[in-house]
């Protein structure tokens, strides 16, 4: 009996991104999983990848974080390329983050494009998709032999601070250049469509099952915050300058009984920001922790946080965390971030005292654990890369 259409499509999908190679620009590898890490732990089961570590995106400062990230640099530089986990290969490249100047621009082209292209003959990489999730990276797009491009824009990069002169132009390029745009957010969508009839919307997933275990009872509440004043407001994440201190500040203030928990390691550009919480005896700051035990931490919380300030970096973003806490079975409470606002157990403040009047109506009516978790089980990664099989299948049909 001849197949449906139906049935073709999902053919077609399910053989998309399987038995190819990959290469992914991205984040450093070591630093916390975001989007990238999980999509690519998704697709290694049926493709190799060759990972290749953070191409910056602005310039270094004189701060001491970024002087020791440079030494990390130039060490990760001399180290052989490690396979850290089955078909996921890492490469730590060099290159200058500045991209507005002509002569660094093509210096950094043509020495990137050199280093990857001999880990790619040591591997035997051939007819690469190259999945690129750093614009910076659009120096090398369509250079290194690739079968496919397709940028993974999962934010208003060039709103971050101290993006690179330069950076705008390359993105700019990568979003034409590319076979296939996928975006994180309605606001991305909307204000990137027209570089490209081929973009789309794939939101972020969760690794549920991970942050689930949230709720198992084998799960035990780190010592470090089982014993503090009740209820516990929790936050894990990057410490970084998109967070609204001042929103923290009043949140503490205001539940001066309870305890504020934040996890996460706090960036350069927020180290002078984040001053502003010094000397406020219930506000815990507990350094950044392994993935691996964030389930416990969420565990031990009453309620969870994204308080992000709201400018153009972050009303394109789609916040992971929220996700993750969602999973864990824990009802957050937003600022005014149009991707929260499709999440049933997220409550959104309008202002800063209406994020305080969310909070208190989460604790005054909450909801069971089993529930909040439940309702997202279903935005897996796995899910996501099938969206993205799905969506290339089409794509090379209509193109066929």
């Amino acid at each position: 009996m001849p197949a449906s259409s139906t049935e073709k499509k999902k053919t077609r999908g399910s053989n998309a991104l399987r038995g190819r190679d990959i290469l992914c620009f991205s984040h450093d590898w070591t630093g916390d999983p975001l989007s990238k890490t999980h999509l690519m732990r998704v697709l290694s089961k049926d493709n190799r990848i060759l990972w290749i570590n953070a191409i910056a995106n602005r310039m270094p400062t004189a701060a001491k974080k970024d002087i020791s990230r440079i030494f990390n640099k130039l060490k990760s530089f001399t180290e052989p390329v490690k396979e850290v986990e089955p078909n996921i290969f890492v490469l730590s490249p060099l290159a200058i983050p500045a991209y507005g100047n002509s002569a660094v621009r093509a210096f950094n082209e043509k020495f990137l494009i050199s280093q990857v292209r001999k880990v790619m003959r040591g591997l035997n990489f051939k007819d690469p998709v190259n999945m690129i999730f750093n614009p910076a990276a659009g120096l090398l797009a369509g250079k290194l032999g690739e079968e496919k491009l397709i940028y993974y824009c999962v934010d208003e990069y060039t709103a971050f601070t101290g993006a690179s002169k330069g950076l705008k132009e390359i993105e700019e390029n990568l979003f034409r250049k590319a076979n296939l745009v996928i975006v994180s957010a309605e606001k991305l969508f909307e204000s990137k469509k027209h570089y490209n009839k081929n973009t789309f919307i794939i939101r972020h997933g969760t690794d549920w099952d991970h942050f689930r275990t949230a709720l198992d009872d084998a799960t035990k509440i780190p010592d470090e915050i089982a014993s503090l004043p009740k209820p516990i407001i929790g936050f894990h994440g990057l410490l970084a300058d998109w967070v609204d201190f001042e929103l923290i500040k009043k949140t503490a203030e205001h539940f001066s009984h309870g305890s504020v928990v934040l996890i996460g390691k706090i960036a350069v550009d927020a180290e002078q920001k984040i001053k502003i919480l010094d000397g406020i005896s219930n506000i815990y700051f507990l350094g950044r922790k392994p993935y691996a035990e964030l389930p416990a931490y969420c565990m031990g919380f009453d309620i969870a946080l994204n308080p992000f300030v709201i400018n153009e970096l972050t009303l394109a973003a789609n916040p992971l965390k929220v996700r993750e806490y969602l999973a864990a079975g824990l009802m957050t409470v937003s600022t005014d971030i149009p991707e929260v606002r499709i999440l049933e157990d997220c409550l959104v403040g309008k202002d800063r005292d209406d994020f305080i009047e969310q909070i208190e109506k989460a604790l005054r009516n909450p909801k069971a654990r089993t529930e909040v978790s439940d309702a997202i089980r279903h935005e897996s990664w796995e899910a996501k890369v099938d969206e993205l099989r799905r969506i290339m299948a089409n794509c090379d049909q209509a193109n066929a």
